[in-house]
């Protein structure tokens, strides 16, 4: 008999994985990438900062394979040991009304504060820190992501086309997004506001996701100095937040090193009866009554 030797891939030992804005459910995400990512690593602690899910673009009509595969290896790190810490972001805000709800390995929460060696650590998602999430500007909000959901998905096709002529990758989403960002939520403001306000605090690090920029640089201001950082997003940077050997690091994912798999969809088969109601069921479509009962020895 012959059989086959498995190669796995080794798995990188983190003390601590930071993602945000995956944005499952939308065209966007790069789900396969993302799948391929936690697949690589070993983290004690996975912290999902926010737009994990899309519940603005959400639809029955669309959560391919690739998506339900992400969600998987979420809940593999969960029940192989993995502290799984989900805080809500804007697009996910759906699920701040089960906050601070606890299972196990699995905490959803809005914001979290951990104490990594010695040194406290402020995270949340980003969004109670600019104007485009409340009242009327949350309605404009929702309608310019599904436009940008729509230049997303058209980058994306013309990208392909790119590919088969030779042609390099471009992103005029990216350039939208930065264009967003510069004009809309101002970064530098962005940034700023939430360093003084940890300052303030008396945290040594903040941590966020939501403008779908990442970074990694100390904040110096008059009242003090704070370590920012940000996680980037999983729609076109493809970046997380990683601590190891004591320091925080900026991952970037390389197409080139990492291999992707193609989930394939199932169709799962109910198995709602067991053997002891299938007989009798199959008993009832056979005999009369009164042989059935005979057979079950109630007479």
């Amino acid at each position: 008999m012959n059989f086959e030797k498995q190669f796995v891939m080794p798995q990188r030992r983190v003390e601590i994985a930071v993602v945000s804005d995956l944005h499952l459910g939308t065209y966007a995400s790069r789900a396969r990438e993302f799948t391929a990512y936690l697949k690589s690593i070993d983290p004690r602690v996975l912290i999902l900062n926010g737009d994990i899910i899309d519940g603005w673009q959400f639809s029955k009509r669309y959560f391919p394979p690739d998506h339900i595969s992400a969600i998987k290896e979420i809940f593999s790190k969960l029940s192989s040991g993995t502290r799984v810490i989900y805080i809500t972001g804007n697009h996910d805000d759906c699920m701040r009304r089960y906050s601070d709800l606890e299972l196990g390995g699995f905490l959803l929460t809005d914001k979290v504060v951990i104490e990594v060696n010695g040194k406290k650590v402020w995270i949340f998602h980003g969004d109670v820190f600019d104007h485009t999430t409340t009242g009327q500007a949350k309605f404009w909000g929702k309608l310019g992501s599904n436009g940008y959901a729509m230049l997303l998905w058209f980058n994306k096709k013309m990208n392909t086309v790119s590919k088969f002529f030779g042609k390099e990758r471009l992103s005029l989403s990216k350039k939208i997004m930065e264009q967003f960002n510069k004009r809309i939520i101002n970064i530098d403001a962005f940034e700023t506001k939430i360093a003084a306000l940890a300052i303030e605090k008396k945290f040594d690090t903040v941590i966020c996701g939501h403008i779908h920029e990442p970074q990694k640089k100390e904040v110096v201001l008059p009242e003090g100095t704070v370590h920012y950082l940000n996680s980037g997003d999983w729609v076109e940077h493809m970046t997380a937040l990683e601590y190891y050997e004591n320091e925080w690091s900026l991952y970037t994912y390389n197409e080139q090193e990492m291999k992707t798999e193609r989930a394939v969809k199932e169709r799962p088969n109910a198995t709602v009866l067991t053997n002891e109601i299938a007989f009798y069921l199959h008993a009832l479509s056979t005999t009369n009554n009164e042989d059935l009962l005979r057979r079950s020895g109630n007479r």
